[in-house]
């Protein structure tokens, strides 16, 4: 893991469309008035032309979208999570799920991680609302790298797709030769003392729990759920028969989300106690991100607190 740099899932996004954009001519970028923020301004700017600013109306933005993809363009959507996600959920279940159209919604600023925004910006609902929906795909990267790949590997994918991206810069996690599947978490370390099971930019603190703990002789395995739906129901199963605690740690609701997602899994599969760190029934607050992490219980104190307890 690369701490030296940290760089927002959001940023590598927009720079990875534009990049797309060059070799597949069907791509067309629709934004809510928000493109700076969301970094859709990079492919803007190199294509203007397959650029649509739809102004401060989401619901219209999607509905455009889904005319768009019924006529063979894949569109790629943007705008914070609350305003996707929510403003917008009539559009998205009826307009682009239910027919199963070819829209990319790449909803950024998603989380408490949004920061001073405060609570009427914090999405903390999003993965709850996209992964009930019938043909959506739902995926949570967890840095640049898992982003870039992520976002080639959707442009390619016939079907409606939902892509969770954070405000936050988050260190550098894997290499650019890191094989990534959709579908498949990915496994880190093979302690047998505890699982933890993260998405997006609580992998970072996941990772640097561990390398505490391993100093302490507490020897533990992160698995990254970059894939939320479908979720990996065997390294879920698998770790929980392999170590001695499962936790999961989000920056979301623990109700509707990665907690109960791995949470739905074992109960079918394989019982056992799930402890999830994640935001607790209530809204967010203002304030600088790490600081809320920390409040909310989801960095890499919380984490460590968790194993030992």
């Amino acid at each position: 893991m690369d701490i030296s740099k940290k760089i927002a899932t959001r940023q590598s996004y927009g720079e990875k469309l534009a990049e797309l954009g060059e070799k597949e001519k069907k791509i067309v970028v629709l934004d809510a008035d928000l493109s700076e923020a969301t970094k859709t301004n990079i492919f803007a700017k190199k294509f203007p032309e397959r650029f649509f600013d739809m102004g401060i109306a989401e619901q219209d933005m999607m509905a455009t979208a889904a005319g768009m993809a019924s006529c063979g363009n894949i569109p790629f959507v943007s705008t914070f999570a609350v305003f996707a996600a929510g403003r917008a959920y009539d559009q998205i279940r009826n307009s682009i799920a239910y027919p199963k159209l070819n829209v990319k919604i790449c909803a950024t600023h998603a989380g408490i991680t949004v920061g001073e925004d405060g609570a009427t910006h914090q999405m903390l609902e999003d993965i709850s609302l996209m992964r009930t929906l019938p043909n959506m795909l739902v995926l949570s990267p967890s840095d640049d790298t898992q982003t870039k790949w992520m976002i080639e590997a959707i442009s390619k994918l016939e079907g409606p797709t939902y892509v969770r991206l954070a405000r936050l810069g988050t260190p550098i996690l894997y290499k650019e030769e890191q094989e990534f599947e959709i579908g498949k978490g990915i496994q880190i370390g093979d302690g047998i003392d505890a699982t933890i099971i993260a998405t997006g930019v609580t992998v970072a603190e996941a990772i640097m729990a561990k390398e505490e703990l391993e100093n302490q002789g507490i020897h533990i395995r992160i698995v990254d759920m970059h894939t939320i739906k479908p979720i990996d129901k065997e390294i879920i199963i698998r770790c929980a028969k392999e170590t001695k605690k499962i936790i999961t740690v989000e920056d979301h609701s623990i109700i509707g989300g990665l907690g109960s997602s791995v949470c739905e899994v074992l109960a079918e599969n394989y019982p056992c106690k799930v402890t999830k760190l994640g935001i607790k029934d209530t809204f967010g607050k203002s304030g600088k991100a790490e600081e809320l992490m920390k409040y909310y219980g989801i960095e890499k104190e919380a984490i460590i607190t968790a194993i030992k307890t």
